[in-house]
């Protein structure tokens, strides 16, 4: 690790072996690309999950440590993080991926009896408390770890901690209400944390995915995905895990990347539904 001051195109905080690293929802999706791409530049990662059967496997294919991890409990996130600390040390990278996107509109008519019901609230305090309160107190509790350690170059960086929102924070359609809601709330969260952080070297980023290749899509019709596929201007596909893994490494090695939502999305703008 370089702690001079370098050149003017030096890039400050790299990717380096034994850096150590968190992500949560790591075993899929965004969060297992993430981690796969940490890995493969020697970075120590803890993944963090609940699905501890496919944690362990990706764990034992990248060289990584599983952690069981529910991100609505402190307990939960404390305890998964006291055993990433013990293994690889402080954490320097975070990166928050889990999340839940489950559909409900505001007004629903019941099937059986055409009765008009209200969206319940523990389904949409479920959501929030996953998106966006699982992000803030893992987000919270990292920055308290990356706060104590040295700085890795003359700027004084310590950290940096990564979010995921959503394209629905800023064009949420019919019956995302409370998933539109908790990743609008990440989204804002980004600017407050980073000038928040920013006296202890910590810097906060949020990434913005439009249309991409997880679980979620993996059991739709094939005529809805090529609809979905279709309404991307370009490129006219659904993003790729590797591709929201790419930005990730971008973010972390680019110092001036602080206090920003950059959508991921090729150009899509989601219709009402």
């Amino acid at each position: 690790m370089n702690h001079g001051a370098g050149t003017e195109w030096e890039i400050d905080m790299k990717l380096e072996a034994g850096m150590a690293a968190v992500v949560t929802g790591a075993a899929s999706g965004l969060g297992e690309a993430t981690a796969r791409m940490l890995a493969g530049q020697g970075v120590k990662v803890a993944l963090f999950d609940t699905n501890a059967e496919r944690g362990e496997q990706v764990a034992a294919e990248i060289g990584g440590l599983f952690c069981a991890c529910d991100v609505t409990s402190d307990s939960s996130v404390e305890t998964a993080l006291a055993k990433a600390r013990a293994a690889h040390g402080p954490e320097r990278i975070t990166v928050n991926c889990a999340g839940i996107a489950p559909g409900k509109r505001i007004v629903a008519k019941k099937r059986d009896t055409g009765e008009l019901v209200a969206h319940d609230m523990a389904s949409f305090e479920k959501v929030v408390a996953v998106n966006l309160f699982g992000t803030f107190r893992m987000m919270a509790r990292s920055a308290v770890a990356m706060a104590a350690l040295a700085p890795i170059n003359d700027d004084g960086s310590r950290g940096v901690i990564i979010n995921t929102a959503s394209v629905a924070a800023e064009d949420g359609q019919i019956g995302q209400a409370a998933y539109a809601a908790s990743k609008g709330g990440v989204a804002a969260l980004t600017l407050p944390a980073a000038r928040d952080l920013a006296s202890s070297g910590i810097r906060v980023a949020t990434i913005l995915p439009g249309l991409f290749e997880t679980p979620m899509f993996a059991s739709i019709a094939d005529d809805y995905r090529r609809a979905l596929e279709q309404s991307v201007p370009h490129p006219s596909r659904l993003g790729r895990p590797a591709e929201y893994a790419a930005l990730v490494r971008s973010i972390i090695e680019n110092d001036m990347l602080n206090g920003v939502t950059i959508r991921l999305d090729g150009a899509v703008r989601l219709a009402p539904k």
